[in-house]
C-alpha cells in the first residue's frame, strides 16, 4: 500500500509525556512514541516533531502566578529542550538517527534552527526535533508546529493527543460527547474546539496545511494513520 503522507511534522504536548504522573516524564510513555515512531521511520516517512513544555513549565501558567509573561515563555522554551533531548535519547537508542534544532542559541546541547539544515536533515531520513518553540515568547508550541510544517514543506501535522479525535464536548467527562471525522479550518474557529490556537489554525488555513488529531496512546494508530486509514479526526 502506498503512504499517504511522506512527510509530517508530528505535535506532541508536553503533558502527553506525563503519563500518570502529575509531572515531568515518564519513562513508559517515551518507549511507546519511540516505538510508534520507529514503525514508521521503517517506511521511509520523513518526521519532524514538535513538543510542548507544560509537563515541567508552563508559561501562561505562570503570568497567573505573577511571573512576567515573556519571563515565564521563555522557562517554558526551556522546558521544551528537555522534552526535545528526551525523546533524542529514547529514539537514538532504538538506532533512529536524529537532530534537536532549537530557536534559542545554545550550541553545547541543540543546533540552531536553520532551514536549510533541516531539510537535509530530513531529506537523510534522520528525524528532526524542533525545540523552544518559535523563539519568541506569546507564540505557543502549536504555532511553532504550524510554522515549521509550512517551512519544511511538510504533508500534514499530525496531532497526538490521548483521545481518539475531536470532540463536541470533553470525550474524559462526557461519555455522550460527538466525535467529528472531519472539520474544516472555520469550523474549529466557530466551534472552538480548541484543536490548536487561533494563529496555528490561521497559519494551516492561509497554507492548506491539514491536520489530523488522533489518540497516539493505540499501538499502531500512528502507522495506520500515515498509511492512509480513516484515523482520528481531519481539519482541512
Amino acid at each position: 500500500m502506498p503512504l499517504k503522507y511522506k512527510r509530517i511534522i508530528l505535535k506532541l504536548s508536553g503533558e502527553s509525556l506525563m503519563g500518570k504522573q502529575n509531572y515531568g516524564i515518564d519513562s513508559e510513555v517515551l518507549e511507546t512514541i519511540s516505538s510508534e515512531l520507529l514503525s514508521i521511520s521503517k517506511l521511509g516517512i520523513e518526521i519532524g516533531i514538535v513538543i510542548g513544555g507544560g509537563n515541567i513549565y508552563r508559561g501562561l501558567s505562570a503570568h497567573e502566578q505573577g511571573v512576567d509573561r515573556v519571563t515565564g515563555d521563555q522557562m517554558g522554551m526551556l522546558a521544551t529542550v528537555i522534552n526535545s533531548l528526551a525523546i533524542q535519547n529514547s529514539l537514538e537508542k532504538r538506532g533512529i538517527y536524529t537532530r534537536v534544532q532549537s530557536a534559542i542559541k545554545m550550541d553545547e546541547i541543540a543546533e540552531p534552527f536553520i532551514l536549510r539544515k533541516a531539510l537535509r536533515h530530513i531529506e537523510k531520513k534522520r528525524v528532526v526535533i524542533f525545540s523552544s518553540g518559535t523563539g519568541s515568547p506569546y507564540f505557543t508550541t502549536d504555532t511553532a508546529a504550524a510554522l515549521r510544517a509550512i517551512e519544511i514543506k511538510a504533508d500534514i501535522i499530525i496531532k497526538g493527543t490521548r483521545v481518539n479525535g475531536v470532540y463536541d464536548s470533553d470525550p474524559e467527562k462526557n461519555p455522550k460527547a460527538k466525535m467529528f471525522r472531519k472539520l474544516s479550518y472555520l469550523d474549529v474557529l466557530e466551534k472552538d474546539l480548541r484543536v490548536m490556537d487561533l494563529t496555528a489554525i490561521t497559519l494551516c488555513q492561509e497554507n492548506g496545511l491539514p491536520i489530523k488529531v488522533f489518540n497516539m496512546n493505540v499501538k499502531g494508530n500512528l502507522k495506520k494513520l500515515v498509511m492512509g486509514e480513516n484515523i482520528g479526526t481531519l481539519v482541512c
